[in-house]
C-alpha cells in the first residue's frame, strides 16, 4: 500500500471511536428527541436527526489518523521525517495514564483520545523543533513501536 507522497505505508492506524462512545452519542441525541417531542412531534425527529448528525460527524473529524512510511511519521494534522525520531516506547494502563497525566510535557505534540487507553512517545531530536516528544494513543502500542524502532 503507498502513501500519498508515493512512500509504502508500513503501518496505519485510524483512532475510531469506541462503541460505547457512538451509544452515548445516539443517547444525548435521543434526549433531545425526548425534550422536543411533547411540544411537537416533527420538532424532536428533526432534532433529533440534526443532533445525531453534528455528533456523528465530529467523531469522524476527531478520528486521527497515524501512518508511518520509511521516511515519515504522521500523526493526526502533524508530520516528521523519521530521521528525527528518538526514543520510542509504549504504554498500557497505569503507565499510561501517568503518561497522558503527571508525566506530560506541556510542551509535546499531543494526540490523544480518551476513548483509547494505550499511548506512545516518540522522542524528537531535531534540534530546530522546541518539541521534546510526541504522544499519540494507539490501540496497538506494540505493533507502532516495533515499526517505529525496526531499522
Amino acid at each position: 500500500m503507498a502513501g500519498p507522497d508515493g512512500d509504502v505505508v508500513l503501518y496505519r492506524e485510524r483512532l475510531w471511536p469506541s462503541f460505547w462512545v457512538w451509544v452515548v452519542c445516539i443517547g444525548v441525541a435521543a434526549g433531545s428527541l425526548v425534550v422536543f417531542a411533547p411540544i411537537n412531534m416533527t420538532a424532536g425527529v428533526v432534532a433529533f436527526l440534526v443532533l445525531a448528525g453534528l455528533l456523528v460527524f465530529a467523531l469522524v473529524r476527531s478520528a486521527a489518523t497515524i501512518v508511518v512510511t520509511p521516511t515519515e511519521l504522521r500523526v493526526g494534522r502533524a508530520q516528521i521525517e523519521r530521521r528525527f525520531l528518538g526514543e520510542v516506547a509504549g504504554f498500557t494502563r497505569d503507565e499510561a495514564r501517568v503518561q497522558r497525566g503527571m508525566e506530560l510535557n506541556a510542551r509535546a505534540y499531543q494526540c490523544i483520545r480518551g476513548w483509547v487507553d494505550p499511548v506512545v512517545t516518540v522522542g524528537i531530536t531535531d534540534p530546530a523543533d522546541p518539541t521534546p516528544y510526541w504522544i499519540t494513543s494507539t490501540r496497538h502500542p506494540r505493533r507502532l513501536v516495533g515499526v517505529l524502532t525496526a531499522d
